[in-house]
């Protein structure tokens, strides 16, 4: 009996993973408010009745995509905030991090990116929500320094803001940046096959430049606000 229901259970787990794949997939060219139900269902290969067996409608299969999309960069931001020493290093580790996220998910980078002010509510909510808990742990990692040199927590708050909404500009402008490898395949395979990997190098290289001297910028604001 078990052995049953934990096969069951894994295939549940399975069908679900396909509905938020194939969610995803199709939110690449559209929004989520206009994507509908069936159009998911008819992807993976299931009846429509079978989506409310893991999601009570559309913006409910969103709100897990925000979890799917951003739970994982908690990680991420935790590592980057522990283990660099001092401004530069952390710009630079901050750059690159985001860079990397980017190329490996692009797809739930473009979905948040669009959906953060779309039409859907929960979905809205959900991406502020996920992002105001980046703000607290960034905050959290800022204060061990800064309650030191007098900060007040709202405005150790403010700057953990900036820096959050830094990194999802950023990553808004390396996806921006990836049409361009299309682009100048489209244009230049014929003559020169690596031509569309310089250029999406060489822009997402200006950007990263771009990141970093705002984040210097940031940094030095924060040196001098006491002072102000």
């Amino acid at each position: 009996m078990s052995h049953t229901v934990g096969v069951r259970q894994a295939q549940k787990q399975k069908t679900r993973q396909a509905l938020l794949d194939a969610g995803l997939r199709l939110l690449e060219e559209q929004s989520l408010s206009s994507l509908g139900l069936r159009e998911v269902t008819r992807l993976v290969g299931v009846a429509p009745a079978a989506f409310y067996r893991h999601f009570r409608d559309m913006a409910d299969l969103g709100v897990a995509l925000v979890e799917e999309a951003l739970g994982s960069l908690h990680v991420m931001i935790r590592a980057i905030l522990a283990e660099q020493n001092g401004d530069e290093e952390r710009i630079e580790g901050t750059v690159d991090a985001v860079a990397r996220h980017v190329r490996a998910y692009p797809a739930h980078v473009r979905f948040i990116a669009r959906e953060r002010h779309g039409g859907v509510r929960p979905v809205r909510e959900a991406i502020a929500a996920e992002l105001g808990r980046f703000v607290d742990e960034v905050a959290a990692a800022f204060a061990l320094q800064l309650e030191a040199d007098g900060w007040s927590a709202e405005d150790i708050r403010m700057l953990a803001g900036l820096y959050v909404d830094h990194m999802v500009m950023t990553a808004a402008a390396f996806l921006e940046a990836a049409p361009d490898r299309s682009v100048a395949a489209d244009a230049d395979a014929s003559d020169d096959p690596a031509a569309a990997d310089r250029a999406a190098s060489a822009a997402e290289a200006r950007i990263a430049a771009t990141a970093r001297s705002q984040l210097r910028i940031i940094s030095l604001g924060r040196q001098h606000w006491r002072d102000a």
